[in-house]
């Protein structure tokens, strides 16, 4: 059985929206292949490869332990009940009992975003309940350290261009403060490219997703102190049972990782010398004012913006630019200024000069 495109019916997509959830987010390598197709060739004793790998992946990122869970959003879950529940086993077969009432999970007003689902979703999926500190344009330590409790289980940190920017506290700060009032700091880093940063700034746990900077299979990581990620792991008698990942993405992720640590990501100053003549080409086309931008959070990550003017306006453009096959996504976030982004992370010379065509035949 041979599968393509027109089997199934699907459209084929040019990715210059970025490592995204809706798109599939990755390619992965064929090294990666080769290691998933091991996995799915293969019986393993599973509790013994999901230690086994944590504990090899430890080592490469030089922090005390680790665990393949199915993804990010499951890693933020798990990590929520691993840290009320602190290992009780009759815990992690009743997550919501009112046995524990040590819930509480404090998170800056302005990280309570929506991904793709709201953060708070996978907190209370978790047994959690947010409590937001500080303001939605601000939160500073003392913000974040005025609505810790009693019944305070864990700070929550997001690390996103989601989030707000403006004013925010820094992970240092709110590791001070974690430390201070003994309560673990969890940091979901899911698209974030440094994978020790986070646990060195001294987050207890720290969570990303294997199919963004990474470039790996679906799967997600948690890392962290040993203490913590054993409790993480008792969750797949519980809550995680429903997030299980296999065996050919847990051997996937992990090569995969290893090959990132090796290799890197593309540098910024790479995607700018790749975006240059796309960028000179866009301004040749009548209502497109075309500039190269850095991400919003601050990441080595540069790209395409493209301020639309004219008769149509930016949402026009993006709609019109996912009609045909290949579809063409980008970045929508500023679409209401007026503004398209196009990230080339995923995007070769070829697709490149597809999307300068279609541009031009829509502003036609």
């Amino acid at each position: 059985m041979t599968i393509n495109f027109e089997k199934l019916g699907l459209k084929e997509v040019i990715n210059a929206s970025g490592r995204m959830t809706i798109l599939g987010v990755s390619k992965v390598s064929e090294a990666v292949l080769q290691a998933q197709r091991f996995g799915g060739e293969h019986f393993f004793e599973m509790a013994d490869l999901s230690e086994k790998t944590g504990a090899y992946i430890a080592q490469l990122l030089k922090v005390e332990d680790a665990q393949i869970v199915s993804s990010a959003s499951a890693g933020i879950a798990q990590s929520i009940a691993a840290v009320i529940g602190q290992g009780d086993r009759y815990h992690a077969y009743h997550p919501y009992t009112e046995r524990i009432t040590k819930r509480e999970i404090v998170l800056p007003k302005g990280h309570n975003v929506d991904y793709g689902t709201p953060v708070e979703v996978m907190v209370e999926q978790g047994g959690g309940r947010v409590k937001e500190a500080g303001y939605a344009n601000m939160c500073s330590a003392d913000h974040l350290e005025m609505m810790i409790t009693d019944e305070t289980a864990a700070i929550l940190y997001i690390k996103s261009h989601h989030t707000v920017q403006k004013s925010m506290l820094s992970v240092e700060e709110a590791a001070v403060v974690a430390k201070r009032n003994n309560v673990p700091l969890i940091v979901d880093a899911a698209a974030e490219e440094d994978l020790f940063f986070y646990s060195k700034a001294g987050a207890d746990l720290v969570i990303y997703s294997g199919a963004k900077a990474i470039e790996g299979p679906s799967a997600g990581l948690v890392i962290g102190k040993k203490t913590e990620i054993e409790w993480v792991r008792l969750q797949g008698k519980g809550i995680g049972r429903a997030m299980k990942i296999g065996k050919d993405n847990i051997l996937g992720f992990t090569q995969a990782i290893e090959d990132y640590l090796k290799n890197g990501s593309e540098s910024g100053t790479a995607m700018k010398l790749r975006l240059e003549p796309f960028i000179e080409a866009v301004n040749q086309i009548n209502g497109l004012t075309a500039s190269i931008v850095q991400d919003g959070a601050g990441r080595d990550i540069y790209r395409g913006s493209v301020k639309v003017s004219g008769n149509q306006t930016a949402k026009e453009v993006i709609a019109k630019l996912k009609t045909e096959s290949p579809a063409v996504y980008t970045r929508e976030y500023q679409a209401n200024n007026g503004i398209i982004e196009f990230d080339v992370r995923s995007v070769n010379e070829q697709e490149m000069r597809m999307i300068e065509k279609r541009l031009q035949e829509i502003m036609k």
